[in-house]
């Protein structure tokens, strides 16, 4: 083990190069001083090593549950470098990251530890789903119907599935606020602020301001519409950076006496009323004009959509710009009551689990074959970078065949204009977060990133072998 680990700090560019290291369950995660002296080929024959991949500044060398912990504990030793914690390696890596970069991390920072939450809500509503649509089980009519006893527990499923997106902007408060350098109780309270029950529900404001039934405040003279931001994210986020400064501008000037006194109630107090008078209705629109964009351009030139964002989702996980969708998803979800972006994601996933496979079954390099088989299925069920990064782009031509594969797949399900009212489980078992209605166009598409990269790699792997 340990000549694996000589042979890998040799391949990184030695360790001169290592700025900072940690490691997850199965990778060694590095920071590195100039990612260009990585000997990627090299560090890729080396037999521990399934895999290599730069992200979010981060180079990450994928080995495997519990070879890794022998081999980070002989790194350490060998290159002098202290034990770090994943949040110091991060620090560590976005000194090699551009602005943009930085933003598109912020993001991901932000919406990465609630996506559980949101991806096991949208399962739940998947099987609600199940229960109370008709023509699944039965024609014209639903489980529920045929069998009333069933009611109550679809209606406990509802109401859990409902409650991550109903307080969404307390989620997204606790996980900004805290990316942010505040308080996380103070973001929890900020969030659940803004979808109190005495504010006009957002999901009905529309029906209400046609009736001229919109309440108001008024502070001397200005009027404040009494308004939630239920399944929000542009107010909460802008909300949230506001409370984590006001807080750290207060902290360095209040005493540590005083301070239970006057930080929190003068924080939530400040940030409460600028964003009730000016943060949220300026988002609020802004968020409803970037959905209206997205909808028009889909609507307008629907083929061009599909291509575009089917095809080219899978170049956007390299970036790390993904995350940035998944506000825009959940934007889409509380504007117009489902996203028509992440069942293309879905199909993504699914299409380098097929590429991957394709080389499982086309090469004869047994660690390659180990590493393609565990990673196709790992994509299937929605966790596409060990396929995408261990196997795909390494050769490039099964990437390329599952970008093929998406692209047609998404323009087939946004011609037929399959949304999903929530976001699900990834990959294959996507289909519970689809309304029954577009079932059988999404199982098309299912069958398209099945087929079609399979096939595409495995004949240019072939055309290659015999060269």
């Amino acid at each position: 083990m340990k000549r694996s680990t000589e042979e890998i700090i040799e391949a990184i560019g030695g360790k001169e190069n290592v700025s900072a290291a940690t490691h997850c369950v199965t990778r060694l995660r590095l920071a590195l001083h100039d990612e260009s002296k990585v000997n990627k080929e090299m560090l890729e024959e080396i037999d521990v090593v399934k895999g290599a991949f730069s992200t979010n500044g981060q180079y990450q060398i994928v080995i495997g549950n519990g070879t890794v912990n022998k081999v980070y504990k002989d790194f350490v030793a060998l290159t002098g470098v202290g034990e770090a914690s994943k949040d110091e390696v991060k620090k560590a890596a976005e000194s090699n990251m551009n602005a943009l970069q930085r933003a598109i991390k912020t993001l991901a920072d932000i919406f990465i530890p609630i996506l559980p939450a949101i991806v096991t809500a949208g399962l739940l509503m998947g099987i609600n789903n199940l229960l109370t649509n008709p023509g699944i089980f039965y024609s014209n009519a639903s489980v529920v119907d045929m069998h009333p006893q069933f009611g109550d527990i679809s209606s406990i499923i509802n109401l859990i599935a409902n409650t991550a997106f109903v307080f969404l902007p307390g989620l997204i408060g606790w996980s900004a606020v805290k990316r942010f350098g505040g308080s996380e109780l103070l973001g929890i309270v900020l969030g659940l602020m803004l979808v109190h029950p005495d504010l006009l529900n957002a999901w009905g404001y529309a029906e209400a301001q046609e009736q001229g039934a919109v309440g108001t405040w008024n502070l001397f003279g200005f009027e404040i519409e009494k308004v939630g931001y239920q399944g929000q994210v542009l107010p909460v986020l802008v909300a949230a950076y506001l409370l984590a400064k006001v807080e750290q501008f207060l902290a360095k000037r209040v005493p540590d006496s005083i301070h239970l006194l006057i930080v929190p109630p003068v924080t939530l107090l400040l940030t409460g009323f600028i964003t009730f008078a000016a943060i949220g209705p300026i988002t609020f629109t802004v968020g409803n004009f970037l959905t209206s964009g997205f909808v028009s351009i889909f609507e307008a030139v629907p083929v061009l959509g599909g291509l575009i964002y089917g095809g080219f989702y899978s170049p956007l996980v390299i970036t790390g710009m993904h995350h940035t969708f998944l506000a825009v998803d959940l934007q889409l979800i509380a504007s117009i009551g489902g996203t028509f972006l992440w069942p293309m994601v879905a199909l993504s996933n699914i299409a380098q689990g097929s590429a991957a496979f394709a080389m499982m079954v086309a090469t004869k390099d047994e660690k390659l074959k180990g590493l393609a088989l565990t990673s196709s299925i790992s994509a299937w069920l929605g966790i596409t970078e060990p396929a995408m990064f261990g196997v795909n782009l390494r050769y490039r031509y099964p990437f390329i065949a599952a970008m093929i594969g998406s692209a047609i797949a998404g323009i087939v399900i946004t011609l037929a204009g399959v949304y999903a009212p929530s976001i699900g489980v990834g990959g294959l078992p996507a289909f519970f977060s689809i309304p029954t209605t577009f079932w059988g166009i999404f199982f098309i598409g299912m069958g398209i990133v099945l087929i079609v990269p399979f096939i595409i790699t495995l004949i240019i792997a072939k055309v290659k072998d015999k060269k």
